[in-house]
């Protein structure tokens, strides 16, 4: 009964992580296309600022809506986060470097396949150390 509880559990969060990774995705890829093409900004200097953007709106929804988190998240808390999203950051970037300047490919497939990386490693890094 409780394994079933904590299957159950976990599946939820699951869900709920992809639809905050999705829409996160969404804010992400919108903001590094509009960034790039209609503004003429480098891609890996967007592909920095999108990431932040919905890294900041990721890490709200997880906290208040995602995973078991007191909500009085501690500047310790906070710091360790932002250690973690750093690290997803230059992830992304080595993938995005790597695709659109050595491999030219074009640079929103590039984003996907970041994505997809640092959606997993999110996921398994705050579930381990952010969830308590």
């Amino acid at each position: 009964m409780l394994q079933s509880i904590k299957k159950n559990k976990l599946m939820m969060q699951v869900l709920k992580f992809g639809v905050v990774g999705g829409t996160a995705f969404l804010i992400d890829a919108s903001l590094l296309y509009v960034l790039t093409e209609f503004l003429g900004v480098y891609v890996l200097i967007s592909s920095v600022i999108s990431f932040l953007v919905s890294l900041i709106f990721n890490y709200l929804l997880s906290i208040f809506w995602v995973f078991d988190v007191s909500k009085k998240q501690t500047v310790k808390d906070v710091l360790f986060f932002a250690f973690l999203s750093v690290i997803g950051l230059g992830v992304n970037q080595i993938v995005m470097y790597l695709g659109v300047e050595i491999f030219h490919i074009y640079y929103m497939l590039c984003k996907v396949i970041a994505t997809f990386i640092v959606m997993v490693y999110n996921f398994v890094t705050r579930k381990i150390f952010i969830e308590k």
